[in-house]
């Protein structure tokens, strides 16, 4: 597996490289953003960003990742010394699958890297379920990774496009905030329950005059709405 690695800071850079190759990983290193978009050809399977960086900072980066084609879904972890609830939750608006404070040893960074990796080998669907979800104006394919909303196309970040998958692959039923989190991201993930609240009002948005399909069940979590 080939990962990107971006920060300014080369000692960290250094350190990491080394720990990731040990595990067997190709490593591709940027110190900036322009650089890191510039490797995107490199095709790699997992990356890593910092936030702080000079020429364009990881928000930015992460931003057009997410808008190039064929990088929408790959995984995205932010290793950051801003550690901000509000930074936490730009970066998953943003589209980024983790969020890791600095310092952090390489042995709990590759654990994360591993995770993700994990997750994402999921993504084409089991045999035994089905690939498509076609619930009053909604379509989606998670085959190929595409929602239509009353026949127009959206464009739904990995995280976003999970939780409406899983929601509408289960009409009716009521999750709470911590089944959501455990499901969509893993047990021993560490993200903060208002994570699911921001990706649900995203979801909501590109729902447009349809989002009432997620209902809020007060004090308990989200459901799907059961549509004839």
């Amino acid at each position: 597996m080939k990962i990107l690695l971006v920060d300014d800071e080369r000692d960290i850079v250094e350190i990491l490289q080394y720990n990731l190759e040990q595990e067997n990983f190709t490593v591709i290193t940027a110190h900036d953003g322009a650089e890191a978009i510039s490797k995107l050809f490199e095709n790699p399977d997992l990356i890593i960003l910092d936030i702080m960086m000079p020429v364009m900072d990881g928000f930015e980066v992460c931003s057009r990742i997410r808008n190039t084609k064929g990088f929408k879904n790959i995984p995205v972890i932010f290793l950051t010394a801003k550690s901000s609830e509000a930074d936490e939750i730009k970066g998953l608006e943003l589209g980024a699958n983790d969020f890791i404070k600095k310092p952090v040893s390489p042995k709990r960074l590759i654990a994360r890297v591993k995770s993700n990796l994990r997750k994402a080998e999921l993504q084409p669907d089991p045999v035994n379920s089905s690939s498509k979800i076609k619930l009053g104006p909604l379509s989606i394919d998670k085959e190929k990774y595409s929602v239509s909303v009353a026949g127009q196309e959206k464009i739904f970040p990995r995280k976003e496009f999970e939780i409406l998958y899983f929601l509408s692959n289960n009409p009716g039923r009521v999750f709470s905030r911590e089944e959501l989190l455990k499901e969509i991201w893993g047990p021993g993930v560490l993200v903060v329950d208002r994570t699911i609240d921001v990706h649900i009002r995203k979801i909501r948005e590109k729902l447009d005059k349809y989002y009432d399909l997620i209902e809020t069940i007060k004090g308990v979590g989200y459901r799907f709405k059961s549509v004839e």
